[in-house]
């Protein structure tokens, strides 16, 4: 992980947002991931969600746990508050802190590893929870951090790039969502920023858990058992000097295309997805009919993005548990822990 900060000079004529802040206020630190990751695209899609939202940075609170993916918080806006968890825990240090104080802005990054397998428990109560949150989840479909085994979200018959196809069944974590009952579900594509940006700035002004499954195109090679080229079989075979790792400059993967086509595009690895943007007539308030469709959808080999559902008006966590309209975190020691005596009265009224 990074912690060199990018340049401070800015041309005297960028834009300024209502704070007076410029888009580059909202940056971070040098990204280290591998060049053409999705990743740092959706950076760059949520700096520019942040500036157009007008978020003030120490009210930004971003938390992640353990990945590729998780490093994303360290490159953008660098005087937010921040919290590395460890993996698959983001979900319950969101929860903690959102109970303590529900006036900071939210937002956690995973990936589907972080997310689909150790973490999928804690994802599931956050969501039950309605926890009041943006939480954005770079799908790549592989643990890149770790050389790129299969993570829970990739499909039957996806090949690694030593033709080593996947036989277990994904975990679609959009169908897990709407399952679940999140109250904003969302798919998009890092390359395609124009449709990105406005969900991520839909996403934190929802009242609630808002969930986002980003497309998120891992550019590294995979290290699998089996190949003579893996980290495995050349230490058994040749004596090195010094470990060293190498990874090929990639383009960034971008596309453009209008509400209710289909778009192929072409990963690095010469596989293709098929991306449908739903179309204007979609209805994104009806569950059981967004489930359906989304099957349809998938049938077809197709990959639907936009919003997929929006459920207005319900409860958060704060609405279920009756807290205090005063954040915790302002609330006084002496009244938040009054003493044995009012503990002791409290518990006379379970026994």
């Amino acid at each position: 992980m990074s912690y060199i900060t990018k340049p401070v000079a800015r041309h005297p004529r960028m834009p300024v947002n209502a704070l007076g802040l410029t888009a580059r206020d909202y940056e971070g630190s040098m990204s280290t991931l591998c060049a053409g990751c999705g990743h740092d695209s959706v950076t760059a899609a949520l700096i520019q969600a942040f500036f157009e939202l007008d978020v003030e940075p120490h009210r930004l609170a971003k938390l992640s746990g353990i990945g590729c993916s998780s490093k994303t918080p360290t490159y953008f806006v660098r005087d937010a508050h921040g919290f590395n968890s460890v993996h698959g825990r983001m979900p319950s240090i969101a929860a903690g802190a959102n109970a303590a104080n529900k006036d900071l802005l939210y937002v956690g990054i995973s990936g589907d590893g972080d997310s689909l397998s150790i973490g999928l428990g804690q994802l599931c109560h956050a969501i039950r929870r309605n926890v009041n949150m943006l939480y954005v989840m770079e799908n790549n479909g592989v643990y890149g951090l770790t050389k790129g085994q299969f993570s829970a979200s990739a499909d039957i018959g996806s090949t690694s790039k030593g033709g080593v196809a996947n036989r277990q069944g994904p975990i679609n974590p959009v169908d897990l969502a709407l399952s679940l009952g999140a109250t904003f579900v969302a798919r998009s594509f890092s390359g395609d920023k124009g449709q990105l940006v406005p969900i991520l700035k839909a996403g934190m002004s929802h009242s609630g858990f808002a969930f986002i499954d980003v497309i998120s195109p891992c550019v590294t090679f995979n290290d699998h058992k089996g190949s003579t080229k893996s980290y495995a079989h050349t230490r058994e075979h040749m004596h090195e000097v010094i470990e060293t790792d190498f990874v090929p400059l990639r383009a960034e993967i971008k596309t453009a295309y209008a509400e209710g086509s289909v778009k192929a595009v072409t990963m690095h690895d010469g596989s293709v997805v098929r991306l449908r943007k739903v179309d204007d007539k979609y209805n994104a308030s009806d569950r059981g009919a967004v489930l359906e469709y989304l099957t349809e959808v998938r049938g077809r080999g197709e990959i639907a993005t936009g919003l997929l559902y929006l459920e207005e008006g319900g409860e958060d966590m704060h609405g279920f548990e009756n807290t205090v309209d005063t954040p915790l975190v302002k609330v006084p020691y002496e009244t938040l822990c009054p003493g044995s005596g009012a503990l002791s009265d409290l518990q006379k009224e379970w026994r």
